[in-house]
């Protein structure tokens, strides 16, 4: 174990930040920052420029107090371990689909019934959201991680059970269970960054977390068509195939369980950035979580952002699910390279994730570089549906790849941009929100794209989801761009992006904190 107080190191914002005076203790009525409760027990405060001034100044006021951030190497085994389960997860949600013509020959089931194998992960979501993000706000890091790895685990070794024609029912209870404990992982990424990362790596951090759950999805599509071929006449071998893929799932998420105990600490000994010294500095017991959720859904830009960060995520869970549906359709004995297209999706989406995030680190352009996104995929996703039935694979792999990096390479976007909207709300809850929005419109996507490209073709499913991608991109436009925790970080750091000198007339001395050149 790394341990802090002999690892720690400065880099870059680390070190002691001398305040211009003593930040006292703050307090926080109602889930709002001081200031912000009404006469009666709270209220709303307006958006815009005010609000900021005024947060900033509670946050940031005079006090004479060393304010001291360190980056922990801590936290790249955090981010290690939490990538691997998370992707251990994720090939579990894809390893049904992407071999639903295997699995409905060797359960006896329907199509409709393999997709809910998938589906169960959306449907599971939805309910328990809440009391996951309860729980991460109220119990912490550390829990919520063992939860998610150890329910993973659990989930794995009861596939293990169900190597058998006419058990679906357990195959089924099994996916459940790793459906709830994709509820404790999905809302982790923005958190783990914001808690262990400093403000010039933090969007990078988030999006290497996204990045291993896309990882997951990838192997998904890529492995389990090669251990388990399609061999109808022969159910003991394809018994077999299934077992070896069941078994060294359940291998590898049990060691990584024990990873998980070793490594995940609650926090760093000393706050990444000023915005978690400020946060940390909230006495928890002032904390209201239901106020926190009123406080997220009166925010309009993060309302816009919720509706349209579903329509996206859920149009990728939909196209992941139905992928090898819509292949083999027009190329019939295709299965491996269907994973293989898949693979293809997901890794270039791997590669849009990590640009994104190093683009976002360095210029902080979140809705300029997040409508830019969408727009693309809108467009990858016309050229995907209109050259998928040309006859030609390597026209699909390439389409395919194109539509995988800007669609999946969205979705840190969407995580960063909501925390920076909404600070200094939980980043678990505003990411557990997001990705809820994402599950209820993956079902309606799944399951209407399913019916139109069983009855039609993948051309009428697809054009429904350009569609809905389209109005997707109406409401992006409409978010305003608010970066609260940016403003926050750019006013105590010596920054090269929106730094504020320290004598700026343009810079009311309320509102940010001088920092020693020395920094």
């Amino acid at each position: 174990m790394v341990e802090d107080d002999s690892e720690e190191e400065a880099e870059g914002e680390s070190g002691e930040m001398p305040a211009a005076a003593a930040v006292p203790p703050l307090q926080r009525c109602n889930g709002f920052l001081p200031g912000k409760e009404a006469e009666g027990g709270g209220r709303a405060a307006p958006a815009g420029g005010g609000e900021q001034a005024a947060e900033a100044e509670a946050m940031l006021s005079a006090g004479g107090g060393r304010v001291e951030t360190r980056l922990s190497r801590r936290r790249l085994a955090v981010l290690a371990v939490f990538s691997c389960y998370s992707l251990v997860n994720a090939f579990q949600w894809i390893q049904y689909s992407i071999l639903s013509n295997v699995f409905a020959s060797f359960y006896g089931v329907s199509f409709t019934q393999i997709d809910w194998l998938s589906m169960v992960y959306m449907v599971a979501y939805v309910p328990l959201i809440l009391p996951a993000t309860w729980l991460l706000d109220a119990r912490g890091l550390r829990l919520t991680a063992l939860l998610g790895s150890g329910l993973n685990g659990l989930g794995a070794w009861l596939k293990c059970g169900s190597l058998a024609p006419g058990r679906y029912p357990l195959t089924l209870a099994a996916q459940a269970v790793c459906a709830v404990a994709q509820v404790f992982i999905l809302g982790l990424p923005s958190r783990i960054a914001s808690v262990w990362f400093g403000p010039t790596e933090v969007s990078t951090a988030c999006a290497v977390a996204v990045l291993g759950n896309q990882l997951g999805t990838a192997i998904g599509f890529l492995l389990p068509p090669v251990l388990v071929p399609n061999t109808p006449d022969d159910i003991d071998l394809m018994a077999h195939n299934i077992s070896i893929m069941f078994y060294g799932t359940a291998i590898v998420s049990t060691l990584l369980f024990f990873l998980t105990g070793v490594v995940f600490e609650e926090k760093p000994k000393y706050p990444p950035s000023h915005s978690q010294a400020v946060l940390q500095a909230m006495p928890p017991e002032d904390y209201s979580y239901k106020q926190s959720i009123i406080n997220l859904f009166r925010n309009i830009p993060f309302v816009l952002l919720l509706i349209s960060y579903g329509i996206m995520t859920g149009a990728f869970y939909s196209v992941s699910t139905l992928l090898n549906q819509m292949i083999v359709t027009h190329y019939e004995g295709e299965e491996v390279n269907a994973g293989r297209i898949g693979l293809t999706l997901v890794v270039a989406g791997m590669v849009g994730s990590i640009i994104c995030g190093l683009w976002l680190d360095y210029t902080k352009t979140y809705k300029q570089t997040t409508l830019i996104v969408y727009i693309l995929s809108f467009i990858g996703l016309l050229v995907f549906t209109f050259t998928l039935d040309l006859g030609y694979l390597i026209v699909v792999f390439v389409t395919g790849g194109v539509l995988g990096f800007f669609m999946t390479g969205y979705l840190p976007l969407g995580f960063e941009f909501a925390v920076e909207i909404t600070y200094p709300e939980s980043e678990g809850t505003s990411s557990g929100l997001l990705n809820a929005s994402a599950q209820i419109f993956g079902i309606l996507f799944t399951l209407v794209q399913g019916k139109l490209t069983t009855d039609y073709s993948p051309r009428a499913g697809n054009l429904f989801l350009c569609a809905w991608i389209f109005v997707g991109i109406i409401l992006t436009a409409l978010i305003k761009s608010d970066l609260r925790r940016h403003n926050v970080n750019s006013g105590i750091m010596n920054l090269d992006v929106k730094a504020v000198p320290v004598d700026s007339p343009a810079e009311p001395e309320s509102t940010a904190l001088k920092i020693q050149s020395a920094l």
